[in-house]
């Protein structure tokens, strides 16, 4: 029997997601330094919070984004918990995070993908890009979210 899952809209604390990170792949593109403050900025500041949740009310997907609702939106986290991947639940967050952010005929959708990600997003018609810019001078200590 496969579990019915749902995607709401909503916000979840910084320990919410961090114990949801425990169980993904998602946890490995943090930084160290300032890891619970910064994670609670993320979860609070988010333009848009999509939360996967099953029956029994277990946080199983999460995405959020930043969006100006008129041109783009940028996935800043997409993320499926390890023993619910390959369910559709990460194709289910980018199709209703597009929706929310203004639709397929006026969004633009842009991330930074994972490599092990990148034949998901693939799947999903995306195509790598050389024209994305950075600015990075912060400090960057790898870590596993445990």
């Amino acid at each position: 029997m496969v579990e019915q899952i749902t995607i709401e809209e909503e916000r979840i604390s910084a320990k919410e997601y961090i114990d949801f990170l425990k169980r993904t792949d998602l946890g490995l593109q943090y930084p160290k330094e300032r890891f619970e403050e910064r994670i609670s900025k993320l979860v609070s500041n988010a333009s848009i919070s999509l939360i996967a949740r099953n029956e029994k009310g277990l946080i199983v997907g999460v995405l959020f984004g930043l969006t100006d609702f008129a041109y783009w939106l940028y996935v800043t986290d997409l993320g499926v918990d390890r023993d619910f991947e390959r369910q559709g639940i990460g194709k289910r967050l980018m199709k209703t995070a597009h929706e929310k952010a203004g639709g397929t005929k006026d969004i633009a959708v842009y991330l930074i993908a994972n490599e092990n990600a990148v034949p998901f997003y693939e799947r999903l018609g995306m195509k790598k890009a050389n024209d994305v810019m950075q600015y990075n001078h912060i400090e960057w200590t790898e870590f596993i979210v445990k």
